[in-house]
């Protein structure tokens, strides 16, 4: 779905989405958005961040509410705030415009790809990790602290999940952008520091990830496999 007020941006995304192989439905609002979205399935959703009605971050929260549907997210400013806020409240991935049409189809593909079944394939679904008083557990998608669940996003709990899946290793950005987000590209690392952060907001003290300066993150070798 594509939630897009702009007529001439949304018919060049269509055409272009098209001939990638993809179906487009178009929303102008985000009410339009929001109603679309509660009786159809989509695959993934292009949302643009300035909205006649109700404006691209509260789509966007509202969805995540009560879905795990890969969200890209268009702003028209180059501005750190509007994607750091975006990322936030659960958008996947953004684009400022203007931007490549072809980016935007190799962004949608990489975000499908990464939210397909391919990334948890090889992840047995009985397995669960523990560090400290921290829990996941890759079968129910929960984090739990001393007992009590913590509710994080979708590509929170799968950053926390590789992190934890690769203790006592770093990992680059780019590498954490590749094997989370499914980029084959150098993409904007900031991404990955923006959901780092949310991570340690929502652990506290119970975030076992550390910063190595200049090269990514890690966590420490001390985490079981049960």
């Amino acid at each position: 779905m594509l939630i897009e007020d702009d007529t001439r941006l949304a018919e060049m995304v269509r055409d272009y989405l098209g001939e990638a192989g993809f179906r487009v439905s178009r929303a102008e609002s985000g009410s339009a958005g929001l109603a679309m979205q509660a009786l159809e399935t989509f695959d993934a959703i292009v949302l643009d961040l300035m909205l006649p009605d109700i404006d691209g971050l509260e789509v966007c929260r509202q969805i995540r509410s009560t879905s795990d549907v890969p969200i890209l997210m268009l702003t028209a400013r180059d501005d750190d705030v509007d994607k750091i806020v975006g990322l936030e409240v659960g958008a996947d991935d953004y684009l400022t415009k203007p931007f490549n049409p072809r980016e935007l189809v190799a962004r949608i593909k990489s975000i499908l790809r990464r939210s397909s079944q391919t990334a948890r394939s090889s992840r047995p679904q009985e397995a669960a990790m523990e560090h400290g008083n921290l829990r996941i557990d890759a079968g129910r998608r929960e984090v739990t602290v001393s007992g009590r669940q913590v509710q994080l996003a979708p590509k929170e709990f799968d950053l926390l999940w590789e992190l934890l899946d690769h203790r006592g290793l770093v990992l680059t950005r780019d590498q954490l952008l590749e094997r989370v987000w499914g980029y084959t590209f150098a993409g904007d690392t900031r991404t990955v520091d923006v959901h780092v952060r949310q991570l340690r907001r929502k652990l506290g003290d119970d975030c076992p990830v550390a910063t190595v300066w200049g090269v990514g993150y890690k966590v420490a070798d001390d985490a079981a496999v049960t």
